[in-house]
């Protein structure tokens, strides 16, 4: 199978619907995630004061996916139909089968719930099932041991340190953490996923 380019489409699970990250997310997103500095303590943008600043975020988003840059998506919880979060494709390329799942950030509430474990499972089957990839590959700050805890969880193997990677808003510089998953590792995850995702 030769490997497809992600593009916008709609992934629906049991709890969660992910769909194209669309401005008219933005009310839905501050009302659950709002002003918490918690969710955008590792997220490389400064803390959005106000519903405008998360906005002006969209908005960068949306212009990365118009590009063709990205794709990204609004996890929508089906029981309330509330944006509680944002995730999405990035760094993809069909002639080297990879691509990187990430610009993730959810509500505090669903923290630990079937969202984030739910999300994986559909962004994952999708890019190896559908889009024929053979790489999945995740990055975050190497200092951010739950979202370190979280992607291990996911069945990844941990490839290493980048150093020195991006400056944070802070003005300080963040090491990366890399982490991935190959093609013939995923049915064994997958199962690990399905099977976290019965017991809730």
């Amino acid at each position: 199978m030769t490997a497809k380019l992600p593009t916008p489409v709609t992934l629906t699970g049991r709890h969660i619907r992910l769909e194209p990250l669309e401005r008219r997310h933005l009310a839905g997103l501050w009302d659950s995630i709002g002003h918490d500095p918690e969710v955008w303590r590792w997220v490389p943008v400064r803390v959005p004061a106000t519903e405008e600043d998360l906005g002006a975020l969209l908005d960068v988003r949306l212009a990365e996916a118009a590009g063709g840059e990205s794709v990204y998506f609004a996890a929508v919880d089906l029981a309330s139909g509330t944006a509680v979060g944002v995730t999405g494709y990035h760094d993809f390329s069909a002639e080297n089968e990879y691509l990187e799942i990430g610009g993730t950030w959810y509500a505090r509430s669903v923290w630990r719930t079937a969202v984030n474990t739910e999300a994986k499972l559909l962004l994952l089957t999708h890019a190896f099932e559908e889009l024929g990839m053979g790489r999945v590959f995740w990055k975050t700050d190497a200092l951010n041991e739950r979202s370190r805890t979280a992607i291990r969880r996911l069945g990844a193997q941990f490839e290493g340190v980048h150093r020195r990677d991006r400056l944070r808003p802070d003005g300080t510089w963040r090491d990366s953490a890399y982490f991935a998953m190959l093609t013939d590792e995923w049915p064994a995850a997958k199962s690990r996923l399905a099977e976290r995702l019965a017991r809730g």
